[in-house]
């Protein structure tokens, strides 16, 4: 049985695929993430769903609930980055 069978995405979660994400300066992500988990903390470049640049610092096995459409490679040293999405 499938538990997402039936059911309407939401952004509330969980989200239904996870991909590894290369940081880039100039190439948003396939899908916009509603998350990021991340496996080695660090510094987090990012835009935001709404169009903002930020820097985040993140600890080792992180969970960031923010919408991302990129993953900067400016301002990143945090490594093992997934996009949570709603695929």
């Amino acid at each position: 049985m499938n538990p997402f069978d039936n059911r309407s995405l939401a952004l509330s979660g969980p989200a239904t695929d996870a991909f590894p994400v290369d940081p880039d300066d100039g190439t948003d992500l396939p899908d916009v993430a509603v998350g990021l988990y991340v496996e080695t903390g660090g510094t987090l470049g990012f835009v935001s769903v709404t169009g903002q640049t930020r820097t985040v610092a993140v600890a080792d096995f992180s969970i960031l609930p923010v919408g991302v459409r990129r993953v900067r490679a400016t301002g990143t040293t945090a490594a093992g980055i997934h996009a949570l999405v709603l695929a």
